[in-house]
């Protein structure tokens, strides 16, 4: 039987009680309103974990061992679409971020939207909120250690195995891989995600 894991730390009384009045919250919170943001790990060596062979033979896939590019991918999913997608090379900063909010997040947002960001300090840069707050939207962070409260970790899952299944072995193939990837989310899929991470559907 495949075990679910979830961090420790979410045992600690004060995740606990975070995790606790964050979920008392949750049927009150309009979904229509909510954009949740995370970032994710993406590489030129991802492969498909399982593939056919014929009987007694071993299942051999070729991915690059010494030499490959890795980059992020920042994203908004809300109840119907993942929206402000980007790619950039190597790892977010707040630099990066504070531009991805500027450039990229804040002309996708309207008045009255709720943006919900894990604990990361580089979602915490200075002056991120006031970018957000100036469109009209709020800020508002998960509990510690919560990715489940996330459905964006949801539609990440999915993104990678279509990812794995194309096996980009460059940058620009990588980049054509993933928005050929965004264009197969419908809003049910992304409706699924809310629903699992217990948000009110619409």
């Amino acid at each position: 039987m495949k075990k679910t894991t979830h961090a420790a730390e979410q045992q600690r009384p004060d995740v606990k009680a975070a995790r606790q009045r964050w979920r008392k919250a949750q049927p009150a919170l309009d979904s229509a309103r909510l954009v949740f943001i995370d970032e994710t790990g993406l590489n030129t060596k991802m492969a498909r974990r399982y593939g056919r062979c014929p009987r007694s033979r071993r299942c051999l896939a070729r991915i690059p061992h010494g030499h490959w590019q890795s980059s992020t991918f920042i994203a908004a999913l809300r109840a119907e679409k993942i929206t402000a997608p980007f790619l950039i090379e190597g790892a977010v900063n707040a630099e990066v971020f504070t531009a991805y909010l500027e450039k990229v997040l804040c002309p996708e947002l309207r008045p009255g939207d709720i943006v919900i960001l894990d604990n990361l300090s580089t979602h915490k840069v200075a002056g991120g909120s006031a970018l957000i707050t100036a469109c009209g939207a709020s800020v508002r962070y998960l509990p510690p250690h919560s990715p489940d409260l996330n459905p964006i970790e949801m539609a990440f899952a999915k993104l990678k195995a279509h990812l794995r299944h194309a096996g980009a072995r460059t940058l620009g193939d990588l980049q054509n891989a993933v928005v050929s990837a965004l264009a197969s989310f419908q809003p049910q899929h992304c409706q699924g995600f809310f629903r699992h991470a217990q948000y009110a559907s619409i």
